[in-house]
């Protein structure tokens, strides 16, 4: 059991001190959550994600579960959950893989060049291919919308939204803080 622990503090660690933005959960290395940017030259490059990372007990034989926090229009990412059908994750996930690989190739890749064969966002998949310019459109009105510097903030600490979002994922917690309802 201390390997797979031992992986998950390697992997995270290399993602703390790496260039992106880390947000840990309650001090705990198996949910977090990562500030990922579109990959330039497509319609995505100017916004910023919220990215929830989950990390499995058996992780890295497991894969990770991976989500958008805030929305985007892309045929392979549900609109609404923000799940992510990516084969790479889901199914040939590999002990191999590690977290900067998600974030440095897997998402730039499936953001760059999605899959409407295979959608979790039908609308999205279907405008892809009737209209690729009216899809590029829709992808940037969402990244103005949803993922533009004005609606994430400028990346100064302003962690209160973090703050939020971090105890709701306190949930089998069997005492509260004392005080902790006075906020």
């Amino acid at each position: 059991m201390s390997s797979p622990k031992r992986r998950i503090e390697t992997d995270v660690m290399k993602l703390l001190m790496s260039d992106y933005e880390v947000t840990l959960v309650n001090g705990n290395m198996q949910e977090f959550y990562v500030r990922f940017k579109g990959p330039e030259e497509t319609p995505f490059q100017s916004g910023t994600w919220k990215v929830r990372v989950e990390l499995p007990d058996q992780y890295p034989y497991k894969s990770p579960s991976i989500g958008f926090m805030n929305r985007i229009f892309h045929p392979n990412i549900d609109e609404l959950s923000g799940s992510v059908c990516l084969d790479v994750i889901n199914q040939t996930w590999s002990p191999m893989f590690d977290m900067i690989n998600i974030f440095e190739v897997f998402l730039p890749q499936l953001l760059r060049y999605p899959n409407p064969s295979d959608p979790l966002n039908g609308e999205a998949a279907a405008l892809l291919i009737r209209e690729p310019r009216a899809y590029e459109s829709k992808v940037k009105d969402y990244v103005n919308k949803f993922a533009s510097a004005d609606v994430m903030g400028d990346g100064d600490d302003e962690s209160s939204e973090d703050d939020e979002m971090s105890s709701v994922g306190s949930y089998e917690s069997d005492e509260e803080p004392a005080g902790a309802m006075e906020v």
